[in-house]
């Protein structure tokens, strides 16, 4: 799709310039970034495979009619633990559409759509956005991670925001990528009509409370993108989590949620300590094998994971049980 500039970082020193001409699309998105509430939780989906390692679609549609009864603000399709790296373009937007189909009305559906380059990103983020997503999540491209300073970062999630028909939601995963998105590239991207918000997995409290004092001129959201920090993220002007743990702990999740912004801290913080090893487990410990098994334990269909994932051994099991049981969850 051909657009027309309206927003660019430009010079050596990615100087932020207003925006000038819009298309009747980018301003579209631009009202719908202006919009788009994404306070609450949301759970970054498993994918289910069969035995084969085939997208399993149906176990992923019952999976969809358990979390409907949860109140989560919406779903996070194909980010990190829905296993995106090792999905083809096609699955990914397949499954999309799959999740768009089952979705309750009203509940907000944001899709991975990042990609190592910048045209292949803005390829899948309109393929995305047709599939059915309100919103993309646009992880940081990070094979030449050396040369991934903020300019190239600026430019890249710039183009993405230009031509997106849907609002943008960086995505900063250094746990994943070995790459942080700098403060002051959030801070210049934050500016840009498009882009809605950010999603930070980092967990330190401090930059996320930078970025929430610095952008508070902006209608910029910054969503805590681990349960481990959820309630600190909150206290610092955080507006939402995406985390991996309310693939199993949905309702947990949403009650923490529900105490952190009514103020009841005192309760917040005993349900928060209480989800820091589950939490630890299912992610940085043990990772989306340990999430899955996690999920089948609650009632889910996690099952396999596609190579070269591996099953967990049976002592990984056992630790991941005494992280759960040892604080009362199982």
């Amino acid at each position: 799709m051909q657009c027309v500039r309206a927003w660019r970082a430009l010079s050596s020193r990615c100087r932020v310039l207003p925006p000038r001409a819009w298309t009747r699309t980018q301003s579209h998105a631009a009202a719908a970034a202006a919009r788009l509430d994404l306070s609450g939780i949301y759970p970054p989906i498993a994918t289910p495979f069969t035995v084969k390692e085939d997208v399993d679609y149906q176990k992923l549609e019952e999976n969809l009619h358990k979390y409907a009864k949860i109140p989560f603000k919406g779903l996070v399709v194909q980010g990190s633990n829905g296993e995106y790296p090792f999905l083809t373009e096609e699955e990914r937007v397949e499954v999309v559409k799959a999740v768009r189909r089952s979705l309750p009305k009203g509940k907000l559906l944001m899709a991975g759509s990042g990609c190592e380059s910048t045209g292949a990103t803005v390829r899948l983020t309109e393929k995305m956005a047709a599939a059915g997503a309100d919103a993309v999540l646009v992880v940081t491209p990070c094979f030449y991670k050396g040369k991934m300073d903020s300019c190239a970062l600026i430019s890249h999630f710039t183009k993405v925001a230009d031509s997106s028909p849907v609002p943008v939601v960086l995505y900063s995963v250094p746990a994943n990528t070995g790459l942080e998105l700098p403060v002051d590239a959030v801070l210049q991207l934050s500016q840009h009509p498009n882009i809605l918000g950010l999603k930070d997995s980092g967990g330190d409290i401090t930059r996320i409370g930078l970025i929430v004092h610095k952008t508070k001129m902006q209608d910029f959201q910054v969503l805590a993108g681990s349960a481990g920090f959820l309630m600190a993220a909150y206290c610092v002007g955080a507006i939402g989590g995406v985390c991996a743990l309310a693939n199993v702990l949905g309702q947990e999740l949403c009650e923490l949620e529900r105490l952190c912004v009514s103020g009841r801290w005192e309760e917040a913080r005993v349900l928060q300590q209480r989800l820091i090893e589950p939490n630890a487990a299912v992610t940085r410990k043990l990772g989306v094998p340990a999430l899955k098994q996690a999920m089948e334990w609650f009632g889910f269909h996690g099952g396999v994971c596609r190579s070269p994932l591996q099953a967990l051994t049976e002592t990984e099991i056992q630790q991941l049980r005494r992280d759960f049981s040892s604080n009362g969850w199982l």
